[in-house]
């Protein structure tokens, strides 16, 4: 199997803050890998680490079996999209010119077309929404937007910060079901998850993250199943 991403012995400083203590963890190519743990844990630096928008303090990350670069830009271009934590859409721009703000680096890219047809089929309501405004949708339909944003990059990891959050629960099952639809068709995912039982149960292997450090990982399924993961984070 190969692997996509690669990130040994991660630190990440605040100032005096050791925010995030010698993770060392990976995703194979094809692979959901979820982090999971509660707020204030370290999910969103890693993240952030991994996009350049928080620096690394030491250690390796490698896409593909090359350094990721440190600049945003130069991420991006390496095939990494992140879909951050509550969206952050263009809110006064229309759902079709944040698609193509999504696509900006391939403007002559001929598969754009049909990268942007096949967002439509993932989620067919932005179709019919093409004209309005980001910022009057609704939270599951800016979610689905974000995520077809950073899809329009043609992105080989997709990173997902807390997709979930503030979206109701019908709308949260109908999200996990369709992360696996675009796992299915050969995307490689890092999903990270104050959710756990959710996450943990749509991935591959999943790492339980605790002020900065892993306590456990192993696959999906079993931490979801596990006394311990279920009293800390799973309510029972």
């Amino acid at each position: 199997m190969t692997q996509a991403l690669r990130v040994e012995d991660l630190h990440v400083h605040y100032g005096t803050i050791h925010a995030i203590q010698g993770v060392t963890f990976s995703v194979d190519q094809g692979e959901v890998v979820s982090i999971v743990g509660s707020n204030g844990a370290g999910k969103s630096t890693i993240m952030w680490s991994l996009t350049g928008v928080a620096e690394r303090s030491s250690g390796t990350v490698e896409i593909f079996g090359e350094p990721l670069p440190a600049k945003p830009h130069d991420i991006v271009n390496r095939g990494v999209a992140l879909v951050p934590e509550r969206r952050r859409l263009f809110s006064a721009l229309t759902v079709q010119e944040n698609l193509i703000m999504g696509g900006y680096r391939r403007a002559r890219d001929e598969r754009m077309e049909a990268d942007l047809e096949r967002c439509f089929q993932l989620f067919p309501i932005l179709k019919q929404r093409l004209k309005q405004r980001a910022g009057t949708l609704s939270g599951g339909e800016q979610q689905m937007l974000a995520i077809s944003r950073a899809l329009m990059s043609d992105p080989r990891i997709l990173l997902l910060d807390e997709p979930s959050l503030g979206l109701a629960p019908i709308v949260v099952d109908t999200l996990m079901e369709t992360i696996l639809r675009i796992r299915s068709e050969g995307m490689t995912i890092l999903l990270v998850e104050q959710n756990a039982t959710q996450a943990l149960e749509i991935s591959d292997r999943g790492y339980i993250l605790e002020v900065g450090r892993f306590l456990k990982e192993g696959p999906g399924v079993a931490l979801a199943q596990d006394p311990e993961v279920r009293r800390a984070y799973l309510g029972g």
